[in-house]
């Protein structure tokens, strides 16, 4: 029996023999039950391993079952990312996480536990640019000798090239959205208060972060002495299986795409083609990039730059950065 916010079901486990032509990985794969809600005959799907869970996969097997059974295929979960769930309502598909959420976008029911923290709204619902900087740079750079909660504000501003007052507002609007807390007298400290990875899980179940990326321009030519790192397509490949594209990515802060725009150091600046691409970034990629790999953006920030793609390729190479990141 499973109980989901007050709604109770009596599911009944069905038999291999129902599987009928089905592959024999389905069976494999999944605990499969049949069991009616709202009088609708369902069929429920529970994955046996969810280490490697892939939403892509998922969709495929289930699209399977819905031609064999004719029925409509809900996907069990008694634990998952924030992540995890975000791409399972992104893609339509129907599941329940016992106790805390039930998306059934088949039966019109989405009903879910508050996870977000109502005290946390404010009128800016996402973070800062500069707020989300230091929460990717904590996680990213969590094992690093520099650690970001050991320093004073001011120490961070040095380090990041932030302005003391811009690092108080990006603390403050961490502050606001409780995800830190402030300590100390005349030196200040931060301390986030989850560990790496429901950190990034809960700003993201909130929709706190935002696409790092302001725009794309293109040019001729690399401008000559300026440190750029490789980001979108041609960055994915050093975190994922995926092949680069023919068009060459790149990531500058908006500071310095706008002082190479003044000198006039880029060539044929325009929006439509050009040799390379340059994504102008709201934050500097450089400060935060991660120190083990020199020629391209954090993975995290890459990640929010591609999230909203439905490129299939895509989407399975940012569900690989995910699960092979260390936290």
């Amino acid at each position: 029996m499973f109980e989901t916010l007050g709604i109770e079901i009596q599911p009944k486990q069905v038999t291999k023999q129902s599987l009928g032509s089905l592959p024999i990985y389905i069976g494999e794969t999944y605990k499969l039950y049949d069991f009616l809600m709202l009088d609708h005959l369902l069929l429920l799907a529970e994955p046996k391993q969810t280490e490697d869970f892939s939403i892509l996969q998922t969709e495929k097997h289930f699209d399977l079952l819905k031609n064999s059974f004719g029925r409509k295929i809900v996907l069990l979960l008694f634990e998952t990312t924030a992540f995890n769930r975000k791409r399972l309502i992104e893609k339509g598909i129907n599941f329940i996480i016992p106790n805390k959420q039930m998306y059934l976008p088949d039966l019109l029911i989405d009903l879910k536990e508050n996870f977000s923290n109502p005290k946390a709204k404010r009128k800016n619902e996402t973070l800062l640019p500069s707020a989300q900087f230091l929460l990717i740079y904590y996680i990213v750079h969590g094992n690093d000798a520099w650690q970001l909660e050991k320093h004073s504000f001011k120490e961070i501003a040095e380090k990041t090239g932030y302005t003391a007052m811009a690092i108080t507002k990006a603390v403050e609007n961490l502050k606001n959205f409780e995800l830190i807390i402030i300590s100390g007298g005349k030196e200040k400290f931060i301390q986030f208060k989850l560990e790496k990875r429901e950190l990034w899980n809960e700003a993201l179940h909130r929709n706190l972060l935002i696409n790092p990326a302001i725009k794309k321009v293109y040019v001729d030519g690399k401008p000559k002495g300026i440190p750029m790192l490789h980001s979108n397509t041609s960055a994915l490949p050093e975190y994922t299986d995926m092949n680069p594209d023919r068009q060459e990515y790149f990531a500058l802060g908006k500071k310095l795409f706008y002082e190479l725009q003044k000198n006039n150091a880029l060539i044929n600046t325009n929006e439509k083609e050009g040799k390379y691409c340059l994504e102008i970034w709201k934050y500097n990629p450089e400060i935060i990039k991660d120190i083990n790999k020199n020629e391209v953006v954090d993975p995290l920030s890459l990640y929010l730059s591609l999230k909203d793609s439905n490129d299939e390729r895509i989407e399975m190479a940012l569900e690989q950065i995910i699960n092979q990141f260390t936290w």
